[in-house]
C-alpha cells in the first residue's frame, strides 16, 4: 500500500485539533498513552533535574509540554509541528503554563532549522512512526542527538513493531482485539487500516541500537504494552 505523504498527514491532523487537545479522547487506541507521558517526562526531569530548553517534535496541541512544564515549571519551550492549526493551539495552551519564551516553528523536524547543542530535553510524542526508510531514520537521530546537550535526553513514547514477524503477527492481533473491545470489529478495521496507510513504524531494539549508533550514551526502556513503547537515550 501507498503511504501517506507528508501533506496528507498534515491537513489531517488541521481537521483533529480538538480531539488531540483532550488525552482521553486524543489517544483512545493508543494503549497505556497517560502511562507513557507520565513516565517519558518524570525520567526526562530526573536525567535533567535543572532543563531549561525543551524541544517538542510534533507537539500536536502541546499535551506533553504541557505534562513537562509539570514537572520542571517555565522552560523554554520550541515546538514543532507540520499542522499550523495544532501549533497555534499548542502556543496558546503552553504559553498560559511557563514564563520561559515559547517558540513555534510549523515544517517536518528534518528540515527545520534549530540550534544544536541547544536543548536540554527533546520529546518526540506519536510522530517518528511517521519516519520512512532507514535513511531516514538514521538523518532524524542524528540530528535529534545534534541538537541536545550533553547530557541532555531524547524521550519517545511511540507506536512500535517486533523485529521477529512471527511475534509482530501475534502483538498486532492482540492489539486488534484490544481496538475491537473498545470500539468493535468496524473500528478496530478503521484503526488497522489507518496504520497501515499512514505509519511505518520501527521495533524498540531498532530505534536504541540507533541510539547508540549516533552517539547517545545511555538507553533506556521505561515501558512497553504491545505495540506501544517509552524509552529514551542521555547523550
Amino acid at each position: 500500500m501507498k503511504k501517506s505523504t507528508i501533506e496528507e498527514i498534515k491537513e489531517r491532523f488541521d481537521k483533529d485539533v480538538e480531539r488531540f487537545s483532550n488525552l482521553d479522547t486524543g489517544q483512545v487506541a493508543t494503549i497505556d498513552a497517560k502511562i507513557s507521558l507520565e513516565l517519558i517526562t518524570e525520567a526526562a526531569k530526573r536525567i535533567v533535574p535543572n532543563a531549561q530548553n525543551l524541544l517538542d517534535v510534533g507537539c500536536g496541541a502541546g499535551n506533553y509540554s504541557l505534562m513537562m512544564l509539570t514537572k520542571t515549571p517555565d522552560l523554554n519551550c520550541t515546538l514543532v509541528d507540520l499542522s499550523k492549526p495544532m501549533l497555534d493551539r499548542a502556543f496558546e495552551r503552553v504559553s498560559e503554563m511557563t514564563k520561559g519564551d515559547v517558540t513555534i516553528l510549523q515544517g517536518d523536524i528534518r528540515e527545520v532549522g534549530l540550534r544544536e547543542n541547544h536543548y536540554d530535553i527533546i520529546l518526540a510524542g506519536a510522530v517518528l512512526h511517521h519516519l520512512r526508510d532507514d535513511a531516514d531514520w538514521e538523518r532524524t537521530f542524528e540530528k535529534l542527538f545534534k541538537l541536545l546537550k550533553p547530557g541532555g535526553c531524547l524521550m519517545i513514547s511511540d507506536l512500535i513493531r517486533q523485529d521477529t514477524e512471527l511475534l509482530n503477527d501475534y502483538i498486532w492481533e492482540r492489539y486488534g482485539d484490544y481496538l475491537e473491545g473498545l470500539g468493535g470489529k468496524i473500528y478496530r478495521q478503521n484503526v488497522l487500516d489507518y496504520v497501515e496507510k499512514e505509519d511505518s513504524p520501527r521495533s524498540m531494539n531498532y530505534q536504541l541500537d540507533l541510539m547508540k549508533q549516533v552517539g547517545f550514551k545511555k538507553v533506556e526502556i521505561l515501558h512497553k504494552n504491545m505495540c506501544f513503547g517509552a524509552f529514551g537515550g542521555i547523550k
